[in-house]
């Protein structure tokens, strides 16, 4: 599921195949970065609170950290795809950046599936957040505050919808 070119081995594998001679096509799909998010309730853009979204992963300060220094407080949506070993680090690094303690934050476990779980609190909170044995996204940004009336009108569709 996902795109095969977002931190996917789409690249990679295609390569692989160029350098065999062997043709291939990829196929693009839509990215757990934004569809998660979407099925929480989350924009990762709005107009007034986010005009960028920022995707990184998570799973080693070393690939994640150039970035997150790089990034104004606020300036963006953060999603962190595979990110929860890291999470507190990942929280610790944007507070001493001056990212604000009660930065809006989301942590999000089976998005797409009956067992959807998202715990919704602030970037404070986020290396306390509750884990899970699924992976996990990490959403941190003004636009999480949105989650409560956008998932609310989004469960009123379902029901509209199953009449």
């Amino acid at each position: 599921s996902g795109d095969p070119v977002v931190f996917g081995r789409g690249g990679e594998e295609a390569l692989a195949l160029a350098a065999a001679g062997i043709p291939c096509e990829i196929v693009p799909g839509v990215s757990s970065a934004v569809a998660a998010p979407a099925l929480s309730g989350i924009p990762v853009t709005h107009r007034g609170l986010a005009s960028a979204f920022v995707v990184v992963s998570g799973h080693a300060e070393e690939a994640y950290g150039p970035v997150l220094r790089s990034l104004a407080p606020g300036a963006a949506t953060l999603v962190i795809l595979m990110g929860i070993a890291t999470r507190a680090a990942t929280s610790a690094m944007l507070l001493a950046r001056g990212w604000p303690a009660d930065t809006p934050a989301a942590v999000l476990f089976s998005a797409s599936r009956p067992d959807a779980f998202a715990w919704r609190g602030t970037l404070a909170g986020v290396a306390s957040a509750p884990r899970s044995e699924a992976p996990g996204i990490i959403v941190i940004g003004a636009t999480v505050a949105l989650a409560s009336q956008l998932q609310t009108a989004h469960e009123g569709g379902q029901r509209a919808a199953a009449r």
